[in-house]
Order: structure tokens, then sequence, then C-alpha cells
């Protein structure tokens, strides 16, 4: 990370009056902005990522804890839809679903507000309808996904007027508009930065029935093999 100087001139008895001062990042600062780097390893080829723990705190520590733990080695890409996303990391070859933690807590707004959306090669948690149910799954946006982000609430409370799907809110309580479901979106939590070409090639791969689904299942195994982080 490139350090920023600023420097203050002091002149003269005002001059000598005044603060001077450098400002300049620790390397202790420096070394927790920095976004972990971590190798996922499939079947199909290597995907290079990173995660954002200053823009999804919680749901990267999470991320990170699975990792640690190796919780991802031998689970599968088991939902692949081309124009879509490809998700993983909840099951096994025999479509066995792995034990996992508590839920995190939803922070899609937060990252939104950072700068993370449901784009192309953006990875994001999987969930059930309720919002605070993410636990091990994720997924690869392999187009920009923008109907997946969190739905921006307008300043004030109660919110004035909001406009959702075609249907006009007014003078709504702000509380209201926060735990509404479908406003809640899926946080983003990293981004690919090499190997989309594995992502395009696992999305092109043959789909059908496996296990316990009925559909989007890759009819020969995409696996992941480990994720590890990167020094």
């Amino acid at each position: 990370m490139t350090r920023r100087q600023s420097f203050q001139f002091c002149g003269s008895l005002m001059g000598a009056l005044a603060l001077c001062w450098t400002l300049a990042l620790s390397p202790l600062t420096a070394l927790a902005q920095e976004a972990p780097k971590l190798k996922i390893a499939t079947n199909m080829g290597d995907i290079m990522i990173e995660v954002y723990p200053d823009k999804a705190p919680k749901t990267v520590a999470n991320f990170l804890q699975y990792v640690k733990d190796k919780h991802y080695n031998g689970t599968i890409f088991h939902r692949v839809i081309p124009n879509f996303m490809i998700q993983g990391g909840g099951y096994d070859l025999q479509y066995k679903e792995r034990a996992t933690r508590a839920p995190v807590q939803h922070e899609g707004r937060q990252a939104m507000a950072a700068g993370l959306k449901n784009q192309t090669g953006y990875l994001a948690m999987a969930r059930t309808n309720d919002p605070q149910s993410a636990t091990a799954q994720f997924f690869i946006n392999t187009v920009d996904n923008a109907f997946l982000d969190p739905t921006p609430i307008p300043e004030g409370d109660p919110v004035k007027r909001f406009e959702y799907r075609g249907q006009v809110y007014e003078n709504v309580p702000r509380e209201n508009l926060l735990n509404a479901l479908q406003l809640f979106g899926y946080t983003v939590f990293g981004k690919v930065t090499s190997g989309m070409e594995v992502v395009d090639r696992i999305r092109g791969t043959p789909t059908g029935m496996g296990g316990p689904f009925r559909t989007d299942v890759p009819k020969t195994p995409v696996v992941i093999q480990s994720i590890t982080l990167v020094p």
C-alpha cells in the first residue's frame, strides 16, 4: 500500500508556533487494510480471490474461519447457472451437506455502501429467504446481477417516499423498510483477481439433476479441492 505523507511548511514566528506534522500509515495500519488473498483450487483450475474485511468484517471473518477449518476442502460447486452465478461450498461429492456454525450477520447494505456490488467476478454469500441465514455457501457472479444488491433506502424517518417494483410507499417508518426481507439483497465480500477463465469454464459445464437437486448440477462434478490463504 502506498504511504501518503503530508508536510506543513513552518516559517517565521507564526510558522514556528504552527504545528508541523507528517501523516503516514504505520505498518500495522497498512497491514490491517490489506485484503487477504486466497486460492480456490478446483479440478478445473485455480481461482485467485481477495476478500475485504474493511467492507464486510463479520462476513470475511466467517469465511476465513471456514477456510482455516478446511470446511471447503472436497466440497463441490453444486449449482451452476451460466448467465447468473456458480455456487458452492456446502456439499461433498456424495451431496452430503457439511455441518456449519451459526449464521453470520447480514452485511449487504454496509458492503454496498463501501462499493461492493454483485458484479461479474465478485463473491457473495448464499442464503435462504431469511437474510440472516448465510453460513458457509458462497457464489461467484458470472454476470452483473444488480437485482441481488440491497435496495437503497432514502434518508429520513419516516421515509417520505419510497418506490419499489412499481409500488409507491409514503411516510413509512425507516425501521420497517430496513427489516423488509426483500430489500436485503446478498452480501458481497470479495472478488476474483485472476482465474476468471476457470469460472467461465465452470459455468459452461453441462448441468442436470444431481443428488437432491432437480437441475443446475454439473454432470461432471466440479470439486473445490481446497481454499487456502496466499502469503
